[in-house]
């Protein structure tokens, strides 16, 4: 089946915008193509990026953005909409995701998550030699908030490499990036694009300490 509008926004959350994260990404990208599925890479740069101080003023004015609007965050978060799925990559660093990467989804999840909320996604860590697996789930787990399906592969989504390009080396790390890309174009060809449905119940939020 070749789709006619699915679209799948990747962001690259490395600082390096041709790095081993962008091989992994776009490995996956011509692996959609081949399916028919469009796919977009963002690379959230080398800027400072803000991380969320919990203002709120983003659910009081209901616009979709956060009320910091001098980095990517808001850039990125106004392509929730149009998109049917959504992968984020990142390098290691300590064991850890990027960490302007996921000051970019937190505010962006937190200030438009209606957008993107029950549409796929996966997650892709990138690193040396350690710490993948730690990120890998750091990753996932916005996911899970937002009722968000997350796609699995042969192996957990990690390519491996050092030096610019090396990630181009990873052979079965490339291949588990295709795979990553036949289980989501089989996932959104099966859900016809719909995001999934989530609780049908009213929130019933509660807090431990009362």
């Amino acid at each position: 089946m070749v789709f006619d509008t699915m679209k799948v926004l990747m962001i690259n959350g490395s600082p390096h915008q041709k790095g081993n994260t962008a091989i992994a990404l776009e490995e996956i990208a011509r692996q959609l193509e081949k399916k028919g599925i469009e796919s977009e890479i963002v690379w959230i740069g080398n800027k400072p990026v803000r991380g969320c101080i919990a203002c709120g003023q983003c659910m009081v004015k209901g616009n979709g953005k956060c009320v910091f609007d001098d980095d990517i965050c808001n850039r990125i978060s106004e392509k929730f909409a149009e998109a049917n799925a959504l992968i984020v990559g990142s390098p290691v660093y300590y064991g850890q995701p990027n960490g302007i990467l996921m000051s970019v989804i937190q505010r962006a999840f937190f200030s438009n998550g209606a957008k993107i909320a029950g549409k796929p996604a996966a997650a892709v860590a990138v690193c040396r030699r350690g710490g993948s697996t730690a990120s890998f789930e750091t990753l996932n787990m916005p996911f899970q908030m937002m009722n968000m399906p997350v796609v699995s592969s042969q192996y957990w989504n990690i390519v491996y490499g050092r030096e610019p390009g090396q990630a181009s080396l990873d052979s079965e790390g490339l291949q588990t990036m295709r795979t990553l890309a036949n289980n989501l174009a089989w996932l959104m060809e099966a859900t016809d694009g719909k995001p999934a449905p989530g609780c049908d119940e009213p929130w019933a939020p509660m807090h431990f300490i009362r």
